[in-house]
C-alpha cells in the first residue's frame, strides 16, 4: 500500500472524523478518486470496518495492479467474490460480527457472464460467445473496465445478499468514464448504427459500400474468414439480448443514483490530486451522483501548532537538551510550512463541497500492508 494511506486522527475545524451516516448505510459505496492517493486502502478499510459493524459485505476491485490482495492478505484476489477467512483475521487480532468478502474485477469473464445470461436459448449463446467479431469486441470492451464494473456492480447488488458493496474505481478521469458508461451504452443500444445491422439484406451495399465490400472479400480470400457475413451473424445474434442489456443499463444508471448509493471521494493535499478531487465533486453534483464522503489523505499534521521555532525549541530544551532540542523545532518548522498548505487545501475542498467538512487522514510514515492495519484504519472511518 502507498505510504499515505494512514489513521485518521481527531482534526481541527476544518476536517471530521469518521464518516457520515449517508455512507455507513449506504448499500452501494463507491469510492473515486485520483491516482496514489489511497483510494484502494480506503475501500479495503471501509469494508473491513463495515462488516466489524455486523454486515455481510463485498469490497471490489478493479485496479490492475491487485494491491487490495496484499492487504487482504491474499495471494491474489478470485473473479468472483470469496470470503476472507475467520482463521486469517483472528491470527491478526482483527475480530468482527459480519463477513468480508473480496473480489477482484474479471472484466471479460463478467461481459461473457452477461451475455450468457441474457441471451434467449444456448444456441443464441454459444453463437456470439464463439462469433470472432464478439472476441475482439469484448476483449476491446472488458480492456476499459468501465462497462464491466457496472455489470458486476448490478450483479452483486440484485443476485446477492450483501448489505454493503464497496466498489474500488480507476484514477478519476476513467471514473468518470465508469460513471458515463451506462449512457454510451444505452445510446448505442437504441442508436440507429446498431439498428442499420440488424436489418436483414443489403447490408453490404447499405452500410460500407461497394470500394470496402472489396477490400472484405479480398481479405476473406485471404485469410478464408468472411469477416463481412461474421459481422452480420454476430449483429442478427445479438439482437436476442438487446433488449435485455438495455433494461439492465438502465437499471445500474438508477443504481447509481439511489438513495442508498453513496460516492466517497479519496484524494490528498498534493495540487494535482486536489483538482481532480474539485473536478470529480463538481462532475457528481452535475450527474445527480450522492456523494457521502470526503477524504483528504496524506495530510501534514506535525508543525509548530502556532509557536515561534525559538518557542517551541525552549520548551523541548528540558527534556532534550538546547542542542537537540534546536534541531527539532527546526524539523517541525519545516513540517509546518507542509501543515499551512495542506491546511489550505482542505479548506478549498471543503468550500468546493458546500462547506461540508472532510474527513482528515494523517501521513504515516509506514504502509498499511495487512488486516491489522487496515483495521486500524477502519476503527476511525467507521467507529
Amino acid at each position: 500500500m502507498a505510504q499515505h494511506s494512514g489513521v485518521p486522527v481527531a482534526v481541527e475545524a476544518s476536517g471530521q472524523r469518521g464518516l457520515s451516516a449517508r455512507v455507513l448505510d449506504a448499500r452501494v459505496l463507491v469510492c473515486v478518486g485520483a491516482g496514489g492517493v489511497g483510494k484502494t486502502t480506503t475501500a479495503a478499510a471501509l469494508a473491513l470496518g463495515l462488516a466489524q459493524r455486523g454486515k455481510k459485505v463485498a469490497v471490489v476491485t478493479i485496479d490492475p495492479a491487485k494491491r487490495l490482495a496484499t492487504a487482504l492478505g491474499l495471494a491474489e484476489l478470485p473473479s468472483q467474490p470469496r470470503r476472507v477467512a475467520g482463521e486469517l483475521l483472528r491470527e491478526q487480532g482483527v475480530a468482527i460480527e459480519g463477513e468480508l468478502w473480496a473480489m477482484m474485477l474479471d472484466a471479460k469473464g463478467t461481459f461473457d457472464a452477461l451475455i450468457a445470461r441474457l441471451a434467449p436459448d444456448a444456441r443464441a449463446r454459444e453463437e456470439i460467445l464463439n462469433n470472432p467479431v464478439y472476441r475482439e469486441l469484448s476483449s476491446a470492451v472488458a480492456g476499459s473496465h468501465e462497462l464491466s464494473a457496472i455489470a458486476k456492480l448490478y450483479e452483486l447488488h440484485e443476485e446477492h445478499d450483501f448489505d454493503a458493496i464497496v466498489l474500488d474505481t480507476p484514477p478519476s478521469r476513467n471514473a468518470l468514464d465508469f460513471l458515463d458508461a451506462p449512457g454510451r451504452m444505452l445510446g448505442f443500444m437504441e442508436g440507429r448504427a446498431l439498428q442499420v445491422f440488424l436489418r436483414p439484406g443489403g447490408l453490404t451495399a447499405r452500410v460500407f459500400g461497394r470500394g470496402t465490400a472489396l477490400v472484405f472479400a479480398i481479405f476473406a480470400r485471404v485469410t478464408g474468414v468472411d469477416m463481412l457475413a461474421e459481422l452480420s451473424r454476430f449483429f442478427r445474434a445479438l439482437s436476442g439480448v438487446i433488449d435485455g442489456f438495455a433494461e439492465r443499463t438502465r437499471s445500474v444508471g438508477a443504481l447509481l443514483r439511489d438513495e442508498h448509493t453513496s460516492f466517497v471521494v479519496v484524494t490528498s493535499p498534493e495540487p494535482e490530486p486536489a483538482r481532480e478531487a474539485r473536478f470529480l465533486l463538481d462532475k457528481l453534483a452535475g450527474s445527480g451522483m450522492p456523494v457521502g464522503g470526503l477524504i483528504v489523505n496524506r495530510v501534514q499534521t506535525d508543525g509548530l501548532r502556532g509557536l515561534s521555532t525559538r518557542e517551541a525549541a525552549e520548551l523541548l530544551a528540558p527534556a532534550l537538551g538546547s542542542r537537540l532540542a534546536s534541531r527539532v523545532a527546526a524539523n517541525l518548522s519545516d513540517f509546518d510550512v507542509l501543515a499551512r498548505r495542506d491546511s489550505e487545501t482542505v479548506a478549498s475542498l471543503a468550500r468546493a463541497w458546500d462547506a461540508r467538512s472532510p474527513t482528515l487522514v494523517p501521513h504515516l510514515d509506514e504502509e498499511v500492508q495487512d488486516l491489522r492495519g487496515l483495521a486500524r484504519i477502519a476503527e476511525q472511518l467507521v467507529g
